[in-house]
């Protein structure tokens, strides 16, 4: 199953895995309740996860999927930095995450290495992760690796321009609980102001994705 925002890269994703004769496309959601509906009616062996989606995230939508259905397996595909999404993506329950700009045989590679039950990640994730393992690793060295997934999504929105109201619309939260990630944010980010907190955003945009 595919979920991904973008009819394009959606259609582009169901070619490239319908041209392997043992694979087949069962359905395509563009948000993140579309996807859960479509799990429960098919019950996939696996799932392509983008982490943007027109309503709700792809980080959230694997921790649903993982406790809707656990012998579902779900690969990560999107073009967001991998160094602050790969991770998050593995601790919420992929076992698996891939670039977009990848090509078709990376990505036929990591849909068949992830059915297997196996992790796919890059040797650069690989090797930040046994660094962690052995405490060789601060996550200081990243002040955006101390915000949760929720704090990372809306930090994220900002950094696009989507102002509190339609941030809350798109998560289902209310602006309340939006405002409240926003302060948090700036605190551990050590941002004063909003226009600070809101400058950092658009920087991590730009070097991120």
């Amino acid at each position: 199953m595919i979920v991904d925002d973008h009819p394009m890269m959606r259609d582009g994703l169901n070619m490239r895995i319908s041209s392997q004769d043992d694979m087949e496309v069962c359905g395509e959601a563009a948000t993140e309740n579309a996807a859960v509906e479509l799990v429960r009616q098919f019950c996939p062996d696996l799932v392509l996860i983008d982490i943007s989606l027109k309503e709700g995230n792809g980080i959230e939508l694997v921790k649903r999927i993982r406790l809707l259905n656990a012998t579902t397996k779900m690969l990560v595909v999107s073009t967001f930095e991998e160094s602050l999404y790969a991770e998050r993506s593995l601790r919420a329950g992929a076992l698996g995450y891939l670039n977009k700009n990848e090509s078709n045989e990376k990505l036929i590679e990591a849909i068949r290495t992830v059915l297997r039950g196996d992790r796919y990640v890059s040797a650069e994730t690989t090797q930040r992760l046994v660094s962690q393992a052995l405490g060789k690793r601060d996550v200081m060295d990243d002040p955006l690796e101390t915000l949760t997934d929720r704090e990372l999504e809306i930090f994220r929105l900002i950094g696009a321009g989507v102002s509190t109201s339609a941030i809350a619309d798109q998560l289902f939260l209310s602006t309340h609980t939006v405002d409240s990630h926003r302060e948090n944010i700036k605190k551990k980010l050590g941002a004063k102001t909003a226009a600070e907190l809101n400058r950092q955003a658009i920087q991590a945009m730009l070097e991120n994705g």
